[in-house]
């Protein structure tokens, strides 16, 4: 499971009949701090996620077709699975 910040929406007219009915988002995946790491990811939405919102990502087929709830859906891989309504770090004094 990863965070990561949706930068994109991401529109189809062809696409595979697992993905039909769900919208795909481009996610940044982020540090704790909201910085920037890595390359960006394609995800199938599954919490109504939008452009800016902090999310949880799981990079799994499994865990991403349980998301969908749709257990056939084989060529799903990641999906975002929350939305994060804040990150609180502890800081080392």
């Amino acid at each position: 499971m990863m965070l990561g910040k949706v930068v994109a929406n991401v529109v189809s007219t062809e696409k595979h009949p697992h993905y039909l009915g769900h919208k795909l988002l481009m996610v940044q995946p982020i540090d704790a701090k909201g910085e920037y790491k890595g390359k960006s990811i394609l995800a199938v939405d599954g919490v109504q996620a939008g452009i800016g919102d902090i999310v949880l990502v799981v990079d799994e087929g499994g865990s991403a077709r349980n998301v969908v709830e749709d257990e056939d859906a084989v060529t799903i891989r990641t999906a975002i699975c929350g939305i994060v309504d804040r990150i609180d770090i502890e800081e080392n004094t």
